[in-house]
């Protein structure tokens, strides 16, 4: 296997040659924060909060997405300096000033891959607010979601389906069927796989328990 030299926070790795910087730190047990992405299904630097600084041919450190990025012969690599924690600290609380904030109500509380220890945003403003879809046993919560488009590469990679992708561009950004039309009159074959993707709170499988125990 061919390998590169470079350097994670001082210290010397050999790593294979193709690897990313996320790759390269993983290899190297090094912990890099990600939100978005899921190895060779959804890797489109979409979050920023994996972001980390490179310094290549002695030029000055800069930040980059470590899960797209790829490594290159001595490449110099830091994985935690204080520019790279606010950096990653600013674009969650960006994450989070549109982003429905009741976890205790949540049914991915203690259990969400966006709770970094991070509870509040200095970024205030409006919110989009969203219509929830239940009409089928998949619940869609759009208040939730951080755009991270990990069901849309699922549906579509995964399960060949591809009935949600990201609608509208911008502020106005959301996952959605196309022409806004509702799950229920797609092909989607209810399969699951989205909320099995979904790293917060924005689909979930519908709980008819109550029902169960009324009847």
């Amino acid at each position: 296997m061919e390998t590169l030299n470079v350097k994670i926070n001082g210290r010397p790795y050999a790593v294979a040659k193709g690897s990313t910087v996320l790759e390269a730190a993983k290899a190297a047990k090094i912990d890099i924060p990600t939100l978005c992405y899921l190895k060779d299904i959804n890797e489109i630097g979409a979050c920023r909060l994996c972001l980390v600084e490179v310094s290549e041919g002695g030029k000055p450190f800069r930040l980059v997405t470590a899960c797209v990025y790829p490594c290159t012969e001595g490449m110099e690599i830091k994985t935690n300096t204080p520019r790279i924690i606010n950096s990653r600290k600013m674009n969650l609380e960006l994450l989070l000033s549109n982003h429905n904030k009741k976890c205790l109500e949540c049914v991915r509380s203690t259990n969400c891959e966006l709770q970094y220890g991070v509870t509040e945003s200095r970024f205030q403003g409006v919110m989009n607010h969203y219509e929830i879809d239940d009409k089928t046993p998949i619940i869609r919560d759009n208040n939730k979601c951080v755009l991270c488009r990990r069901c849309v590469a699922v549906c579509q990679k995964v399960q060949g389906i591809g009935v949600i992708g990201a609608n509208d561009r911008g502020f106005d950004t959301h996952i959605a069927s196309a022409f806004e039309t509702p799950l229920e009159s797609t092909s989607c074959i209810n399969c699951g796989q989205c909320i099995v993707a979904c790293p917060v709170g924005a689909l979930y499988e519908r709980d008819d328990t109550d029902k169960v125990f009324e009847a």
